[in-house]
């Protein structure tokens, strides 16, 4: 469970993910100066550590100067001061976007700008490879100068590894694992293991949820997605699943492999069954009271996730860990025969506790709902 994802995912609509994580980012490093100091140091960035004064702010407004065309916002603003000295630092962050706007060029112009200061430093990090070779240092040949780093948040991810006795340092390492900012540039044996086993994996997982699984899960609940949709499924919410939905993007179940990227390699994936509804749904209500008496009747066998929280994607799961199929004699077919109970189970659950018909859809190729329709929205706990 990750703290930091599930107060992102209290957002309804778009989710702030970058300036949610610049936020987490500037709070711990204005509470641990040192990790801050060892950070730069450790890249070169800065020489010594000797600062009697550090100031970090986020989100700083600065008037466009006379060339620019709009105002500016920094992501980070690092102002280091020994008393005689002050050195400032711009960190623009990037997770999943890029720098499409030249912002880069007009941060280091403001910074350029700065006076009273010894060393101005603008860093762009970032979560994926967007080289920006065409920098040089001193960055856009300005007067003063500023010099230019370029770090990706894996290492960053590395340097608090270092540190990961500290609470809240634990929780800005399980976000950074979710939302890919700890993949580095090297295929580690894990990987490799990952590339040559894809298709075996694929294809064990295919064979329990095969026809005969689809046939009696369509028949139970009106529709079955399939196909190149579970595989979309897999890529963006790290499960591995055949769906169906029953009103829209709002309610829907699926039958599956759960959390294939859980947060440490000690722990298993899950399958089952889940039955998920939206936070905005107009029958939201509805739906979470039956749902709610579904754990209050079944508390052993059914688990909930955010039924109490708004706004959140709420679900109840028929569920068990992988672990427990490992010491079948044939695990495939022990799973393919709890595909099967979980379906059953649902089924009872649905026209026990609910009073309104669930009609579901079928579809058997990727669409660009399909890719998105999880991606930013579902729950922490099965993404």
């Amino acid at each position: 469970m990750s703290l930091f994802s599930n107060l992102l995912n209290l957002h309804s609509g778009t989710k702030p993910r970058e300036d949610f994580f610049t936020e987490i980012v500037a709070y711990f490093l204005s509470l641990n100066n040192d990790i801050l100091l060892g950070w730069l140091k450790h890249h070169s960035i800065i020489s010594d550590d000797n600062y009697s004064s550090i100031k970090i702010s986020t989100q700083q407004e600065h008037k466009r100067l006379e060339r620019h065309t709009e105002d500016s916002r920094l992501d980070i603003v690092v102002e280091l001061s020994d008393g005689l000295n002050s050195d400032v630092i711009f960190i623009e962050s990037k997770v999943g976007s890029r720098d499409d706007r030249n912002a880069l060029e007009k941060y280091a112009d403001i910074l350029s700008n700065f006076p009273n200061v010894r060393h101005r430093i603008l860093i762009y990090i970032t979560r994926d490879y967007d080289p920006k070779e065409e920098i040089k240092t001193p960055a856009f040949n300005l007067e003063p100068k500023v010099i230019f780093y370029q770090l990706r948040w894996h290492q960053f991810y590395a340097c608090l590894q270092q540190h990961s006795t500290d609470i809240l340092a634990q929780e800005i390492l399980i976000f950074m694992r979710k939302n890919g900012m700890s993949h580095t540039n090297q295929f580690s044996s894990v990987d490799l293991l990952t590339m040559v086993n894809y298709n075996k994996t694929l294809n064990l997982m295919e064979s329990t949820l095969g026809e005969e699984v689809q046939r009696e899960f369509k028949l139970a609940f009106g529709g079955v997605i399939n196909g190149a949709a579970s595989r979309t499924q897999w890529k963006w919410s790290s499960r591995y699943i055949i769906y169906t939905r029953f009103s829209g993007n709002n309610f829907w179940c699926g039958l599956g492999y759960f959390n294939l990227n859980p947060d440490s390699s000690t722990e298993y994936p899950y399958l089952g069954i889940c039955l998920e509804v939206s936070p905005g749904f107009v029958e939201r209500p509805k739906i979470i009271e039956s749902m709610q008496k579904v754990i209050n009747d079944k508390p052993s066998i059914w688990t909930p996730e955010n039924l109490t929280i708004v706004p959140a994607w709420s679900a109840i799961f028929y569920r068990k860990s992988l672990q427990e199929f490992l010491s079948e004699k044939d695990q495939l077919s022990a799973i393919k025969l709890f595909f099967q109970e979980s379906i059953k189970e649902l089924k009872t659950v649905q026209e026990q506790y609910f009073d309104f018909p669930w009609k579901g859809v079928s579809i058997e190729a990727t669409t660009e709902g399909d890719k998105e329709e999880y991606q930013d929205t579902s729950l922490t706990s099965i993404a």
